[in-house]
């Protein structure tokens, strides 16, 4: 079968779309057709080998897919499932690692995933919108919906908000009925931004972060309540991020974090965690329920997941370059 494969770490010269065996689905196992892949942002990071991790090369990216079952592992009880229902994967496969970080990843025509990780794909929803949706989707879901429980009437700060985690979690704030802040670091990227819902729009990379966003939300106030300041900031930048979002946010209000990119040991202001009651929340990945449930999002119409661009995979080059410099809004795709 055709895959994208890179042999030693390094740039995009590294890719190459090559022959490898077809996986063999093992009992308990689904043989998947892939149609469509996405990348995400630890994509370029396990091609440069910056990640720590050890990776089993040759090496394929991407652990977003979607996709046809094929065939059935030997003896496997299918529980329902038959050959050509359309199927989301799940990226995380319990014993082997995610997909195109310590398991082959899904840049391929064929990939074998246990039973339990396919999420059916329901009517309507295309290939290309179910494979944006796993990795970045799923852990904005999470960490809006379950973490930082964002309710209708409050002001939520997305900084670093064009990448898939971004898009969606203006996305789903905005489904929820709160007002948003969104920062980016272009002019293009800041109108696309209003286009998927943001009610304000901040340059991600000025000095004047924290004024500009009390010029927006106001100024929090020592034990009060009902001053000014945002409700949540989604930070999962970190770096010189990290302290400034402790400036803007009210009292009594809360920080959600899953990663960061910017610089995991950042300088912070403790006085502020304790003088305004501050909580600090973590989000770790996604759940399988929750993927079920973007997929009944998208179904319904309320949620049109942001798609930057969709590439035969034979420009896998081009896609990951693009990621690598920073140019991608939403979801880069591609399909076989």
């Amino acid at each position: 079968m055709r895959a994208v494969l890179y042999d030693r770490h390094g740039d995009v010269d590294e890719l190459y779309l090559g022959e490898v065996p077809t996986p063999l689905p093992a009992a308990g196992q689904a043989l998947v057709r892939v149609r469509a892949c996405a990348l995400n942002g630890f994509d370029p990071m396990m091609l440069a080998g910056t990640t720590g991790l050890r990776v089993p090369l040759p090496m394929t990216p991407c652990g977003d897919a979607s996709g046809e079952i094929e065939a059935f592992g030997p003896g496997t009880d299918t529980g329902g499932w038959s050959v050509a229902d359309r199927v989301m994967l799940d990226p995380y496969i319990p014993g082997r690692g995610m997909l195109g970080e310590k398991a082959r990843g899904a840049a391929s025509e064929y990939v074998s995933v246990p039973l339990e990780n396919l999420v059916r794909i329901p009517d309507g929803v295309s290939f290309e919108h179910a494979a944006a949706l796993p990795v970045a989707y799923g852990t904005a879901l999470r960490m809006i919906e379950d973490r930082a429980r964002v309710q209708p009437d409050e002001t939520v700060l997305v900084l670093g908000a064009t990448g898939g985690v971004g898009c969606c979690s203006v996305q789903l704030c905005k489904r929820i009925g709160a007002t948003v802040i969104a920062t980016g670091s272009s002019d293009r990227k800041l109108e696309r931004l209003r286009d998927i819902g943001a009610d304000h729009v901040l340059p991600s990379r000025s000095a004047e972060l924290v004024r500009m966003v009390r010029a927006i939300a106001g100024r929090p106030r020592y034990h009060a309540p009902d001053s000014g300041g945002v409700d949540v900031v989604v930070n999962y930048i970190g770096g010189a991020t990290w302290a400034a979002s402790l400036k803007v946010l009210r009292f009594q209000g809360r920080m959600v974090t899953c990663g960061a990119t910017a610089g995991y040991d950042p300088p912070t202001d403790i006085r502020y965690i304790w003088s305004f009651e501050q909580t600090i929340i973590g989000s770790d990945g996604w759940t399988r329920k929750g993927l079920a449930r973007l997929l009944d999002i998208v179904a319904d119409g309320e949620l049109d997941p942001a798609i930057h661009a969709v590439r035969p995979i034979e420009e896998i080059r081009e896609a990951m370059g693009e990621l690598i410099a920073r140019d991608v809004f939403g979801k880069s795709l591609l399909t076989l």
